[in-house]
């Protein structure tokens, strides 16, 4: 099995394994398309459900897996940086450790997969929607399935979706919240807002703060294949999330008038896009062509993907295709 750590995570996994041998041990957003399949427990109650957290996390073999799969969620373009090559990080959309509920929480992810997914229009398992997260919100490269590194995640997914059935209707489970009432936002308006709100952290140029502030454009920020690169999805994590010094107090209106401006600036390619939602049905502010739809204000120009290639997640073949 091929390792890949360096960085943070490398310092972290050290510091976590020596620990679980002092203590004797033996050496569970992500959303979209339909649910998994299976049948919800009786009696699941959601709102008295707390996901476990890193104070949590066992001291033994599993919980050293586990603690790596944090940490990489937390730096994830230092401890992976040629999977990890934009300046974006897992936590910088799932926020709080992917436990936070209005920013694509990942807890309980692990009871939804294999689901079928509109956007590839094929069932995918979960790595596989792990490395849509990295070849299209973190505009990298997809992590070998078979790597420590994804196990790793996936264990810490494993953790935080403990005690969730499969079936289970959560919150989290399409990812950001959808809003509620889908408006059309004002570049002018949006970069008006931008200017006095959000420039003490994200600056002018929108370039962030590395390391802890991403970029919102440019060639380190998020691809047009994201879903922050919709408009109404952008929306919503604005309106929910930001700024985060009083998230909450800007309007819906606002939300939208930002994200319109955000997103209509020079952003990475998405190699394999038009291939997107291949049933057709794609949302309406998709912004770049697919199947039946025009896009939905593209951005003025795209950054080419240096390594293309791995920048597409194979899609699993659909039902229909392996029919006799």
């Amino acid at each position: 099995m091929p390792t890949l750590l360096n960085g943070p995570a490398r310092i972290a996994t050290g510091v976590v394994v020596a620990a679980a041998a002092a203590c004797g041990g033996p050496g569970g957003g992500m959303g979209g398309g339909a649910g998994a399949a299976g049948t919800a427990k009786a009696g699941f109650d959601e709102a008295a459900w707390t996901p476990p957290r890193e104070a949590d996390i066992p001291a033994d073999s599993l919980g050293a897996s586990i603690r790596r799969g944090l940490y990489l969620l937390r730096f994830t373009p230092e401890s992976l940086p040629q999977f990890a090559t934009s300046g974006l990080r897992c936590t910088s959309c799932h926020q709080d450790d992917g436990l936070k509920p209005t920013a694509a929480p990942l807890a309980g992810s692990h009871a939804r997969f294999p689901k079928y997914l509109s956007r590839s229009g094929a069932v995918i398992a979960l790595p596989d929607r792990v490395n849509y997260c990295f070849t299209r919100s973190l505009a990298g490269n997809a992590l070998p399935v078979g790597s420590r590194e994804m196990t790793d995640i996936l264990a810490y997914l494993a953790f935080i979706s403990k005690d969730v059935p499969v079936g289970a209707k959560m919150a989290g489970a399409a990812g950001l919240i959808a809003m509620k009432d889908t408006l059309v936002g004002d570049t002018a308006r949006g970069r008006a807002k931008f200017e006095t709100t959000c420039v003490v952290c994200h600056g002018k140029d929108g370039g962030g703060q590395p390391p802890a502030i991403p970029p919102l454009w440019g060639p380190k920020s998020y691809s047009i294949g994201a879903s922050m690169a919709r408009e109404e999805r952008a929306a919503s994590f604005i309106w929910h999330n930001m700024p985060q010094t009083a998230p909450g107090t800007l309007t819906p209106q606002e939300a939208f008038d930002l994200a319109a401006y955000v997103n209509s600036h020079p952003r990475p390619d998405s190699p394999g896009k038009e291939g997107d939602w291949p049933m057709g049905g794609a949302p309406p502010d998709t912004p770049y062509n697919t199947k039946g739809h025009a896009a939905y204000r593209p951005p003025p120009s795209l950054f080419p993907r240096p390594r293309g290639s791995n920048a597409i997640v194979p899609v699993p073949p659909s039902v229909r295709s392996t029919r006799g």
